[in-house]
């Protein structure tokens, strides 16, 4: 690799949340906090390390496949430390599977919240920032079962926004993808402006931010949210430089055009390439799209990088033409009807 160069596989090292396990450890160890709980396994102790290898790389799988967690965790109780166990409790409370997942991913795996709202009052932040060997942290976990009161509960220890997993999605990613509405309003309502903006921002490895994934995905709700939260509304995804408009063009979501626009979204936003949302609507040939977009006051004369404006696109097509109000055309602020060429 070039000297100066990064590969997303850097990028995901150099960002990724230290392990905290051998700090955790060390607060164990510390005598000068005895107020400090503990959690107790009277169940088998080698589950916890089980190793089967995954089937996938999806969310829901893990290395506990067979036996529940509830088995793992039997007859855990929370107490006051005392020296004698202090070596098994360290073999279990920071016990990393070769998957990389804590005892509160596999909390939140296997969706027993109350274990896992456990973990969440007895860890410090960095452990409960950890990232598995996908670059998730419980966060991320959380997020995708739709587990709001853990997310909360994990919000409020102060866990980061920031971290992105394998595919550089934050937790709020994952929330606009699938339509977690709940779980995105617990984490946008901690948070101040300026706090939030700069999570707001932050792309993925397609370079999509969380409102483009929002409007990719047709998650209404989660697009007023994060408008109402401040987001850019003019962010350009960073392979083609779209807007959340170009997107919501593209899909024929009418919905959402009428949303952006409404909120003040740029509705001449030109992309790398020079296209506007207009030049995707004509091209399209999405008649009601494109009349919106005419309405909010699209430029049609704006050429992209082929020396094409919107109407050069609609040319042959009757029923995109028909949508063009011609008598206002202007050429150097003079009408285009009624001059003489």
């Amino acid at each position: 690799m070039a000297s100066g160069s990064f590969t997303k596989d850097d990028l995901l090292e150099e960002n990724r949340a230290d392990s905290g396990i051998d700090s955790f450890r060390s607060i164990l160890k510390s005598e000068d906090q005895p107020e400090h709980r503990s959690v107790e396994f009277s169940g088998p102790r080698d589950k916890l390390s089980a190793v089967e290898e995954r089937l996938d790389s999806a969310y829901g799988s893990s290395s506990l496949t067979v036996e529940s967690l509830s088995e793992i965790v039997e007859g855990c109780t929370i107490s006051a430390p005392e020296e004698q166990q202090q070596q098994q409790q360290e073999s279990q409370i920071t016990s990393i599977t070769e998957e990389g997942d804590t005892v509160l991913h596999l909390a939140i795996i296997h969706e027993d919240e109350p274990f896992a709202q456990q973990l969440i009052q007895i860890f410090p932040k960095e452990v409960l920032d950890i990232q598995n060997n996908l670059y998730q942290s419980p966060l991320h976990l959380a997020t995708y079962l739709n587990l709001p009161t853990v997310v909360r509960g994990l919000l409020e220890k102060g866990v980061s926004l920031h971290l992105q997993d394998q595919d550089g999605n934050t937790a709020l990613h994952v929330a606009c993808q699938h339509g977690q509405s709940v779980c995105a309003s617990e984490m946008t309502s901690l948070l101040s402006h300026s706090q939030l903006a700069p999570v707001l921002e932050i792309q993925n490895w397609r370079g999509f931010a969380c409102l483009h994934l929002a409007a990719l995905n047709r998650q209404h709700d989660i697009m007023n949210l994060l408008m109402r939260k401040g987001a850019d509304l003019n962010i350009k995804e960073g392979t083609s430089g779209k807007t959340a408009l170009h997107l919501a063009v593209e899909l024929h979501d009418v919905t959402s055009v009428k949303l952006l626009l409404s909120r003040g979204a740029n509705v001449d936003a030109a992309m790398f390439n020079g296209c506007t949302p207009l030049h995707l609507a004509v091209g399209r040939q999405d008649a009601i799209i494109a009349t919106l977009l005419c309405q909010s006051g699209a430029d049609m004369m704006l050429r992209n990088m082929e020396d094409e404006t919107a109407l050069d696109l609609a040319e042959g097509n009757d029923d995109i033409l028909a949508i063009f109000p011609f008598d206002d055309i202007q050429i150097s602020g003079r009408a285009v009807v009624g001059l003489n060429f």
